[in-house]
């Protein structure tokens, strides 16, 4: 019974983490224009490559979330990713004052996401995955 309670848990867990980065992919692809202006703005350098960078780790990281698919891989790249967009797009430190207090929110708010995905690089994706199909057990 606990088992099956934990799968169930560790599926709803990927499936909230995923519900952060598939959408966030698929809006950068729509609205890849301002994306790249974004990404400018910060001073990064060759922007529209950074953008085809994200959209893919947040879309096939978020798909791989979802299905279970190579989840370790997966959650190692999203958490490098999102301390990397963290650090360089929630710069809270070197921010006015009044932008700050948001900025620090949306950091933390990814340091617990970050959590959240090494939790799943570290234990996996439970028996309800395509990685429990592809292993065999």
């Amino acid at each position: 019974m606990q088992s099956s309670v934990n799968n169930v848990l560790v599926l709803i867990g990927r499936l909230a983490l995923a519900a952060l980065f598939l959408p966030a992919g698929l809006s950068k692809i729509t609205g890849f224009t301002g994306t790249v202006g974004y990404i400018e703005s910060v001073g990064l350098p060759l922007a529209a490559l950074g953008a085809v960078i994200a959209i893919i780790v947040e879309i096939v990281g978020g798909v791989a979330l979802i299905a279970g698919f190579f989840t370790r891989t997966a959650a190692i790249v999203l958490a490098i990713f999102t301390l990397l967009a963290s650090i360089f797009f929630h710069a809270y430190w070197a921010m006015p004052a009044d932008q700050a207090f948001m900025q620090q929110l949306l950091f933390y708010k990814n340091i617990a996401v970050i959590g959240g995905l090494l939790i799943l690089a570290a234990h996996g994706a439970g028996q309800l995955s395509l990685d429990q199909k592809r292993v065999g057990k």
